[in-house]
């Protein structure tokens, strides 16, 4: 699972507000979603496909094996869901998360300088193993096999751990996808607050581009300040899945853009199909999937939306940090078994 784990490792974690009222839900009708009517629901219907068929309950099995053969996707959305708004006192927040993707190499030269590397075969037994310092400054991992892949960019390296999976770029064209491995035990130490408890920036100035900027400018005590975070995250080759296609997802299956969501699974089930208003800048109306999850996405009008891969696909989740509301639709009995007794 691809994770934006972005934001709040570096500190800048936006976290809801708190809050004790009880979980609601009311069932809505299609009219009630604004700009319904405008959107490509046969896009969305074929990201559904994409994980419906993992659902094991009947209720949704039934369904999937119905989707498989529709030739009017509104009119199935319609037919056999409801839209349910669940609300449980919480502000909505709805942000973007990407997959990183960086240059690299299958060997290292002058410009391919910075190792992504296997676990260890003693760290893996190991509660803590070696610090991010003692990793990069020492020998300990020469000569053993456990690179991937050589990148040219240590703070987009930093950061691709920092999101625990990424796509690497080589000089032919192809692609290597690596996926989270393990890692050294340690806590992570925020960057973004150390800038700050150094005076450099001040809270509202950091975030992760100013980061990367900063260590750009400053290559000497740019990787001091990176190896200021003790944790350390190693990798794996993912191979199931073309690195063509997007990530994987909580249900692992390829994420979409802009078609898959990251939500609380305590709240929306994984697979189901959810209409998107987000508001703020660049207003987004739109049906979308929950296809993924994240340790950030807490509450029932929390989600996180799919942006794509790479430098500007992260660019425009960065920024992203919207109010709005989101409706899940359920299938019919569901949806209305989850009102109170006299509703129904």
């Amino acid at each position: 699972m691809i994770r934006a784990l972005a934001v709040a490792a570096l500190g800048l974690f936006m976290a809801g507000s708190a809050h004790s009222q009880e979980t609601t839900y009311r069932i809505l009708d299609f009219r009630d979603l604004d700009r319904w009517e405008q959107d490509d629901h046969a896009a969305a219907l074929q990201v559904f496909l994409n994980t419906c068929p993992d659902l094991d309950e009947p209720d949704w099995a039934s369904l999937c094996a119905v989707a498989q053969n529709i030739s009017n996707a509104k009119s199935f959305f319609e037919l056999f869901f409801r839209p349910v708004l669940i609300e449980d006192g919480a502000k909505p927040l709805f942000t973007g998360y990407f997959e990183p993707e960086l240059d690299g190499a299958t060997a290292p030269d002058d410009r391919y300088r910075f190792p992504i590397y296997r676990l260890p075969p003693e760290a893996k037994g190991a509660s803590v193993w070696l610090s991010r310092r003692e990793i990069e400054t020492t020998d300990v991992m020469a000569g053993r096999g456990l690179e991937i892949a050589w990148v040219d960019d240590p703070v987009e390296l930093f950061f691709l751990q920092v999101q625990g999976s990424g796509r690497i770029r080589l000089p032919d064209g192809r692609h290597i996808r690596v996926g989270y491995g393990g890692a050294n035990g340690h806590p992570y130490r925020s960057i973004g607050v150390e800038l700050i408890r150094r005076g450099v920036y001040s809270p509202h100035q950091v975030s992760a581009q100013v980061i990367k900027n900063w260590v750009r400018r400053n290559p000497v005590d740019g990787l001091e300040l990176l190896r200021h975070n003790p944790s350390y995250v190693f990798f794996r080759t993912v191979n199931r899945v073309s690195p063509e296609k997007g990530p994987l997802g909580a249900m692992n299956r390829s994420v979409t853009e802009m078609r898959s969501l990251a939500v609380d699974p305590a709240f929306t089930p994984l697979g189901a199909p959810v209409w998107l208003e987000k508001d703020g800048a660049n207003p987004i109306r739109r049906l979308m999937i929950a296809q993924d999850t994240g340790s950030a996405i807490k509450g029932a009008q929390r989600a996180d939306i799919f942006f794509g891969t790479g430098d500007e696909a992260g660019r425009a989740a960065g920024r992203l940090k919207d109010p709005g509301r989101m409706v899940v639709l359920l299938p019919i009995q569901r949806a209305y078994a989850l009102l109170p007794e006299a509703e129904q």
